[in-house]
């Protein structure tokens, strides 16, 4: 038996992973809840603006790269990021003017506003497979890793081998700062105030003398940072390709309803449940087993629920376990 090395073994194929693909969803997570919470609808079209901010960042990162200009052992990307921010702001902004903004001004029930965001989520993906393609896209570059499996085998001396990528522990701290500096929006500004009144009881709010339409801006700009942070970091670590932010949806949807649809904190939450899940039940734990069992215990086969390519069919029985025995999810959001 050797405790060390499963932990080893268990933080390099699980716990790491986990951690920056929760973070990454926690992000996307928080934008779809905002946006539920304060105005009302679920956007799906918010995997497809993840994917229009990422595709500017890469654009841009090209053209840096081009250029000769780079951040070293950091990704250029953090660069180019503040491009990718502003374009997708400037969409949203005109997504809410030329379409949402519109059926809202007629009062319509949010069912309407949900397919409207269908709509928007087609014409967005068209855009993006227009402008940079359909294939796959790599734009990372500086340091691969922080540290590599033989430097963590040469400094610990143990068998199994730990690796961090660059992506990965970028991931976790722009996640963090990201995080931070909105719930401190939220809860410190004047601003994030109103927003947090308006979604608490909206009728109040008017009366209280709270602009409307300020906080519809505010809240569409906060969900473009979020989004393009969520899709660039996803797009660092795995790699980017337009479709496969359309799937993202669903995991995203997963833990913004498994933490309570329209509250932030129980969509970082959900974003880790989720995502600790997916690793999980995806994992083969033979590795793992064999050095927590006797010798010659060893499982014969790999002790996978789950064959990766089903890892978003975890995300889909968590979402529809916690809409039939708890619809307000873990921290009690609204009921969806």
């Amino acid at each position: 038996m050797d405790p060390l090395n499963a932990l080893v073994v268990l933080a390099n194929f699980v716990l790491i992973p986990a951690v920056a693909y929760g973070s990454q969803l926690a992000l996307g997570a928080l934008g779809v809840t905002l946006i539920y919470g304060i105005l009302r609808f679920s956007n799906f079209a918010h995997g497809d603006i993840m994917a229009f901010g990422t595709m500017w960042v890469i654009l841009t990162t090209w053209l840096l790269q081009g250029w000769g200009v780079g951040l070293g052992v950091l990704p250029t990307a953090l660069l180019a990021l503040p491009v990718g921010i502003v374009a997708t702001i400037l969409y949203v902004l005109a997504a809410e003017k030329l379409v949402f903004g519109f059926y809202r001004r007629q009062r319509v029930k949010p069912v309407v506003l949900v397919m409207a965001s269908i709509g928007v989520m087609f014409v967005t993906n068209g855009i993006v497979r227009l402008i940079i393609g359909p294939g796959d896209q790599r734009f990372e570059d500086g340091g691969r890793f922080i540290f590599t499996v033989r430097e963590f085998r040469e400094w610990s001396g143990l068998a199994e081998g730990l690796a961090l990528r660059t992506a990965q522990g970028l991931t976790i701290v722009v996640a963090l700062i990201t995080m931070v500096a909105l719930f401190w929006f939220l809860n410190r500004t004047r601003t994030g105030k109103s927003m947090r009144a308006f979604s608490d009881n909206e009728d109040l709010a008017l009366l209280s003398g709270i602009s409307p339409d300020r906080v519809v801006r505010v809240t569409w700009i906060i969900t473009a940072i979020l989004a393009t942070v969520a899709g660039v970091l996803y797009g660092l670590d795995k790699g980017f390709r337009p479709f496969t932010y359309f799937q993202l949806l669903l995991p995203i949807f997963a833990a913004a309803i498994v933490g309570g649809l329209g509250n932030p904190m129980g969509a970082i939450a959900g974003g880790y449940i989720v995502a600790f899940s997916e690793m999980a039940i995806t994992y083969a734990w033979r590795r793992f087993l064999a050095h927590l069992l006797p010798e010659g215990w060893e499982p014969a086969g790999l002790v996978q629920l789950l064959s990766v390519d089903y890892k978003f069919a975890v995300s889909f029985a968590i979402l529809v376990a916690v809409l039939i025995f708890r619809p307000t999810g873990v921290f009690r959001g609204k009921a969806v």
